[in-house]
């Protein structure tokens, strides 16, 4: 019995001393990937056409809502002389417009940001890349994005952002 539990004691050991050794082997990183979208090449033409995007969806909210308020001043001019079914239908014209308006706003936002990852999509797929490339080459076992507020602490890390850029060639 006392030599099973020396066997298992000491088997404790080694793989208690391989994980600290295998430990002691890993190579942190950090990269704030919000510099690093800033400097590539395209991010300014992506900008531009999101800005594009969204002034033509907010140009046709606009005209939504000066059909809503033509509208509703026409009804308001008119309604005392309107028949009761006249007033009916305004009325139903003007409910389902602000119907369409809040749906169109909402499809709107779900548009604009399938736009904005159809657009950045690219670009982070091409840094993401770049990143794994970095570690690889370098050894590197995790690499941790600062841009986001995650990474609290990382003396021991390096800054991969230079060798990043330098793979993409900013």
């Amino acid at each position: 019995m006392k030599k099973l539990f020396r066997i298992i004691a000491l088997l404790t050991l080694i793989i208690g001393a391989g994980s600290i050794h295998a430990q002691t082997d890993l190579k942190f990183g950090y990269i704030d990937s919000n510099k690093l979208l800033e400097l590539m090449p395209g991010r300014d033409t992506v900008q531009q056409q999101l800005q594009a995007y969204q002034k033509e969806l907010q140009n046709t909210i606009n005209a939504m809502y000066t059909e809503y308020e033509a509208k509703v001043q026409d009804f308001q001019s008119n309604q005392a002389t309107m028949s009761e079914i006249i007033k009916k239908t305004k009325e139903k014209e003007i409910n389902d417009l602000i119907t369409r308006i809040q749906d169109f706003e909402q499809n709107a936002d779900y548009d604009y940001q399938a736009k904005q990852q159809e657009l950045f999509n690219p670009l982070l797929e091409k840094a993401r890349n770049a990143i794994k490339a970095v570690a690889e080459e370098n050894g590197y076992t995790y690499i941790f994005d600062s841009s986001i507020g995650v990474l609290l602490y990382y003396e021991k890390g390096d800054n991969v952002l230079p060798l990043v850029k330098k793979k993409l060639g900013l």
